[in-house]
């Protein structure tokens, strides 16, 4: 498998298409919580962003925007149904890391479904430990929060 990322912004067609798939995985695993969580993750105005490519067709993503002057939130990963399994989002993610290096940034923080054990186990083996819910989800039971300091 040949794989090409790319670094562009939310105004980029195939990353907008891949979140349409997001968050209608995510519809149906919120729930009636769906409208809150929704709120937290608008794509408008997301200047990095991560593409995979396999043979032109977009696979997976991924985004990181500021939270504070140290620390930058990985937002909206996601890789295809069919591309799991691959190795797909820890590449995505270390892109996403690289990035936020080069931009000056100590960490990064994100949060995930409690419920999703298979993506909170890929950022385990990437590196990432659970810290105390931050931000609008200190509240959320629902919510796991991570965090992984990065090289500046």
């Amino acid at each position: 498998m040949s794989l090409k990322f790319i670094k562009t912004d939310s105004e980029n067609t195939d990353f907008q298409s891949l979140v349409h798939k997001l968050n209608a995985h995510f519809a149906i695993l919120n729930g009636e919580m769906d409208s809150f969580f929704a709120q937290f993750n608008k794509i408008d105005a997301i200047k990095h962003v991560i593409l995979a490519y396999e043979n032109d067709t977009p696979v997976g993503c991924g985004a990181i925007r500021a939270y504070s002057d140290t620390q930058i939130e990985i937002k909206r990963m996601y890789v295809l149904p069919e591309k799991r399994g691959q190795g797909i989002a820890a590449q995505i993610l270390t892109h996403l890391e690289n990035w936020a290096s080069e931009l000056g940034y100590a960490e990064t923080i994100l949060e995930t479904l409690k419920t999703e054990e298979k993506v909170v186990g890929l950022y385990a083996k990437c590196g990432y430990h659970i810290i105390p819910n931050y931000g609008q989800y200190i509240d959320s039971d629902m919510s796991v929060c991570m965090q992984k300091l990065i090289k500046t």
